[in-house]
């Protein structure tokens, strides 16, 4: 479970963060627990490129930006980037909403992972000092943010955080008001099949498939 969410967090706890445990696949894969860990990660890494790739994804987030892009007449933030970030947050809403997925049990693996392995991962894919890392991960632990992700009006103040870590700029109410229109709007006309994303990646993962 860690692992599959590891590249997530990382990035969250700091942007400049990049790292490749495949070059360090032999040590790695010699200990059960870090070798779950990059089991995870690689996984990550597919699900991610075939999300990104697939006709869903390019066509709802196309649509997606047009719908968005009056909001932010008056802000720096490209439509393209929020729209990404939008589609892939609406999905996070849905399955939560639909209980596809149980929050609290995440949080729960998360909770029970072990931080030793967790930080002997880390150093050995090249992070020397790990305390950066796991202070965010106690603050998300803590925070429990992603329990918010089930009501669909709390999901632009989510969005436009994001935003601010790459533009500086102010919301007002109007933008949060708009920008939940939009995709209250959106789920609701185009996103009912939106479980056909999660079979289609299902049926063409091939690492331990």
């Amino acid at each position: 479970m860690l692992g599959s969410l590891l590249p997530d967090l990382l990035k969250n706890a700091d942007k400049s963060y990049s790292f490749q445990p495949q070059r360090f696949e032999e040590i790695l894969f010699a200990n059960p627990q870090t070798r779950a860990i990059s089991e995870g990660w690689y996984r990550h890494v597919e699900v991610d490129k075939l999300f990104h790739n697939c006709d869903f994804f390019l066509s709802h987030s196309h649509q997606l930006r047009k719908k968005i892009d009056p909001v932010l007449g008056d802000l720096p933030i490209r439509a393209s980037f929020l729209a990404h970030i939008a589609i892939e947050i609406l999905l996070d809403h849905l399955i939560i909403q639909d209980q596809v997925v149980n929050v609290a049990r995440l949080y729960e693996h998360l909770e029970s992972a072990s931080k030793k392995h967790t930080k002997i991962y880390l150093e050995q894919i090249g992070l020397e000092d790990t305390s950066r890392y796991f202070s965010f991960y106690d603050r998300f632990l803590q925070s429990k943010y992603m329990f918010q992700y089930e009501n669909i009006e709390n999901l632009s103040h989510a969005l436009f955080n994001i935003c601010k870590r790459v533009w500086d700029f102010q919301v007002e109410e109007k933008h949060q008001q708009q920008l939940t229109g939009v995709l209250i709007d959106y789920k609701s006309d185009y996103l009912s099949n939106y479980k056909e994303v999660f079979h289609y990646i299902q049926a063409n993962m091939t690492y331990l498939s």
